[in-house]
């Protein structure tokens, strides 16, 4: 973009100016068709009505929105595939909905292993176009086949395989962002090592369309994954399951360590009828993908250390299909538990030390404030994933479960741990982000908004409360 062209959009100072500058088709206002932008999945019921929704295909259509927004003032929430569980990309009244979905061009580089992406391409479609060239993009949020990208970029998402293969960041070399006031930066690139400058890449990742708007990312591509060797593991105690995670991370790194309580299993099993114990109070899934042998003697080692803590039955198979069948029932998880009732979806985080204590004290909020809450977790790292259901009818009960919703919150910052693992802090978590950080570093974090977006524009509300830059 030129100067001239530059000076040309700032004077762009009403929606049909906009328009005008934007491709055909760009701009949506028909309140009836905005409707399908203005929440994700964690359906906020805060959700405002926008100016706009604007679909855009380019760093340059960014831009002109972008120089739009500074100049008017107008907030801007970016939005991806809309699968967040936080909600960070909620629509805020009288604002622009800028939807990424059209962007979705993938380019694969065999020579440096690498992927440049487009922020609306869904996970699903990066791990294909890698796999097609005999690679692997190994982040795997168990909404892969419909999350995007830049969702994943925003948020740090995780995955299944995080354990042993990293989070987003990982994997991150390069971004291409539009700043609060139009300007394009292209950060990082196909260098293994660069030291040059301050690490500004890693400062966007999870940044949850704060601080910027992501339009191009480059990332790391790994050999492809070997044919993993899977094991079941039924238990009758959630602590019995919980101190055989602790017993197999002491001592090996499996590529996959999952595990889902009995409310879960139950909720699985209803939907998929493929026999799993329900009687079972947690049930662990276990992959190993080490080399021919290795596999299925580290799976071995593992079965052995599941029965030595009160495993009542293990199963394992190094069929691929087999394996497949038990990964996408734990990936079911959310929609099958959704069939029960409306859920707060939490995402809290301890040190693997204390997974058992967060995993026991769900269960005793659970109990004390009269609501179900299914347990899901990315046991090796110490990720869980409450389900609290509540019923949109019983306002009692809804009381209830937002309650149960800050208690769990709370319970995992007494333990050492984080509010929010990998699907952000949106505007849900928001409350709690200060008894987090703490004040310096929640001071720390509002001078790093402020500078980069002094008017607040970029998607307010979420993460931070707006503070006026001095």
């Amino acid at each position: 973009m030129t100067r001239n062209d530059a000076q040309t959009l700032d004077h762009l100072t009403t929606l049909e100016d906009l328009v005008s500058a934007l491709p055909p088709g760009s701009v949506i206002t028909d309140p009836t068709s905005m409707n399908a932008y203005r929440w994700d999945r964690a359906n906020d019921p805060n959700a405002g009505v926008p100016l706009a929704v604007i679909r855009v295909a380019s760093t340059e259509e960014v831009q002109t929105v972008i120089r739009f927004a500074a100049a008017t003032g107008t907030p801007v929430v970016a939005r991806g595939a809309g699968s967040g569980l936080s909600g960070g990309s909620t629509a805020v009244a009288g604002g622009i909905v800028l939807s990424l979905d059209r962007m979705k061009t993938i380019e694969i580089d065999p020579v440096t292993r690498t992927a440049v992406a487009g922020p609306g391409a869904l996970n699903a479609e990066v791990k294909a176009a890698a796999a097609a060239a005999g690679l692997w993009y190994p982040p795997d949020p168990s909404s892969y086949e419909i999350c995007s990208i830049g969702g994943n970029v925003a948020t740090n998402a995780g995955g299944l395989c995080c354990v042993k293969y990293g989070v987003t960041t990982d994997y991150v070399l390069g971004l291409t962002m539009v700043l609060a006031d139009g300007r394009v930066v292209r950060l990082g690139g196909p260098r293994l090592k660069d030291v040059a400058g301050l690490s500004l890449t890693k400062l966007f990742v999870g940044s949850e369309g704060t601080l910027g708007i992501i339009t191009e990312v480059l990332l790391r591509l790994i050999p492809a994954q070997r044919p993993p060797t899977t094991l079941v593991a039924s238990f009758p105690t959630l602590d019995s399951a919980t101190d055989a995670v602790l017993a197999i991370t002491r001592s090996m790194r499996p590529s996959m360590l999952e595990l889902m309580d009995g409310v879960t299993i139950n909720a699985v099993e209803d939907l998929t009828r493929m026999g799993l114990d329900r009687g079972a109070a947690a049930m662990l899934i276990a992959q190993s993908d080490e080399p021919a042998g290795h596999a299925a003697v580290e799976i071995g080692l593992i079965e052995d250390i599941c029965t030595q803590f009160g495993a009542t039955e293990c199963y394992s198979t190094d069929d691929p299909d087999e394996g497949e069948a038990f990964i996408v029932a734990r990936r079911m998880a959310i929609p099958a538990v959704e069939k029960l009732g409306a859920l707060l979806l939490e995402d809290v985080g301890v040190p693997l030390p204390r997974l058992g204590d967060l995993v026991t004290g769900i269960a005793e909020i659970s109990a004390n404030r009269e609501v179900t809450i299914a347990v899901i977790a990315h046991a090796g790292d110490g990720n869980t994933h409450p389900l609290i259901l509540l019923d949109p009818t019983d306002e009692a009960q809804q009381e209830r479960a937002h309650l149960a919703y800050g208690e769990v919150m709370d319970l995992a910052i007494r333990l050492g741990g984080t509010i929010t693992g990998e699907h952000g802090v949106g505007r849900l978590k928001r409350p709690w982000l200060a008894e987090y950080l703490g004040p310096d570093v929640l001071e720390l974090n509002h001078r790093v908004k402020n500078a980069l977006d002094p008017q607040g524009i970029l998607n307010p509300g979420a993460v931070l409360e707006h503070h006026a830059a001095r």
